[in-house]
């Protein structure tokens, strides 16, 4: 079993006024693919290194497994870890970067050989085993640095923003590569990254950190349809979410959105939710794909505005329209011209619309 869990966790750094991670708790399963997403500076990478025990840890207790081991030496927790450099050694062919940690602990030369090639053919550096680093693509060099994890054969494997340094082809290609890897190898992954896009296409569930601070932990589609507060909403997605504020008002048994110099009706799956907020200013977010045609413009749906340009990104276009006090980012599919600029109008699918109390931040409906 490799579980782990985080009871109580805080770290502080020495002649810090306030902790970097604060009371952490979380709780990762066995064999979970887990991303640590967030800004720079939110303590995801604090979060791995602890687990890997290249951070001591101030207060709390972290388990692997069934073992608290707070003070059990990063060698000895069966752990491998990945990091954003690679950290190769150059003098050394693939082979023998692969092979290091096998031969640090007299590991059998036949089980040593056994695994390096193996590990080359899941890989695909069988090919390259006599290369050293300087001769090797950034993606190669990459899978050298999974592979010198992989023959460990740890029950946790730890990765450290590890495509940060490949350019976006590479990053796609190799995204795919250490999710079919996670398949194979059937163990507990944990992966940070400030990407996004990584953290919604690799991970079985991911937690968005601010501050030091879970601010939710779920599935990608979870967090992408029901975010818990403005931060999650405006961190998840690409591009991110549109938000303007709105007051709402009560016209008889309808409620509305009044946002921009428009009255938009608010659905009634959102009405009781909302009931307690009439009269009072809250955040609407929509999301670029959360519009509706033009053919659908209504009195009660439609925002005035002014398309200032279109970007077209294959099959849609991402169109940039100002309000009276917001810029919104419209996706619509690129299925004829591009719309022309000027006039605009944009017709919300208030069904899609997010709702968020503005003192607290914290999602109202969804």
């Amino acid at each position: 079993m490799a579980s782990i869990s985080f009871k109580n966790v805080t770290k502080t750094y020495d002649g810090a006024t306030s902790p970097v991670v604060p009371n952490l708790n979380l709780e990762i399963k066995d064999k979970e693919f887990i991303i640590l997403v967030g800004p720079s500076g939110c303590g995801k990478s604090t979060t791995l290194r602890m687990i890997a025990g290249l951070e001591t840890i101030t207060e709390g207790e972290l388990f692997i497994g069934d073992r608290v081991v707070n003070k059990v030496p990063p060698k000895d927790r069966d752990i491998a870890m990945v990091f954003q450099n690679y950290a190769l050694y150059p003098h050394m062919n693939v082979y023998k970067n692969i092979s290091f940690g096998l031969n640090l602990r007299k590991e059998d030369k036949a089980e040593i050989d056994r695994r390096v090639h193996e590990a080359a053919r899941i890989l695909d550096l069988e090919h390259l085993l006599t290369r050293k680093p300087k001769e090797l693509s950034g993606g190669q060099r990459q899978r050298v640095a999974l592979g010198r994890a992989m023959v460990r054969k740890p029950s946790v494997f730890l990765l450290d923003e590890p495509l940060s340094n490949l350019d976006a082809k590479l990053r796609t290609s190799m995204r795919t590569e250490i999710a079919k890897l996670h398949q194979k190898l059937d163990i507990t992954f944990v992966y940070v990254t400030h990407d996004q896009t990584e953290a919604m296409t690799m991970g079985d569930r991911i937690v968005v950190m601010k501050e030091g601070v879970i601010q939710q932990f779920d599935t990608p589609q979870v967090l992408y349809d029901t975010p818990a507060n403005l931060f999650v909403a405006g961190f998840i997605g690409s591009p991110q979410m549109n938000f303007m504020n709105a007051v709402i008002r009560k016209e008889g048994d309808k409620l509305y959105a009044e946002t921009e110099g428009s009255k938009l009706l608010i659905p009634d799956s959102k009405k009781a939710a909302l009931t307690p907020y009439v009269g009072k200013t809250m955040v609407m977010g929509l999301r670029p794909e959360d519009f509706l045609s033009q053919e659908k413009l209504a009195a009660d749906n439609t925002l005035a505005g002014k398309m200032s340009f279109s970007e077209l990104l294959g099959a849609d276009y991402h169109l940039h329209v100002s309000l009276q006090n917001t810029q919104l980012i419209v996706k619509v599919p690129a299925d004829g011209k591009a719309p022309a600029k000027g006039a605009y109008n944009v017709a919300a699918n208030m069904d899609k619309a997010h709702f968020f109390d503005t003192e607290s931040e914290k999602a109202v409906c969804h």
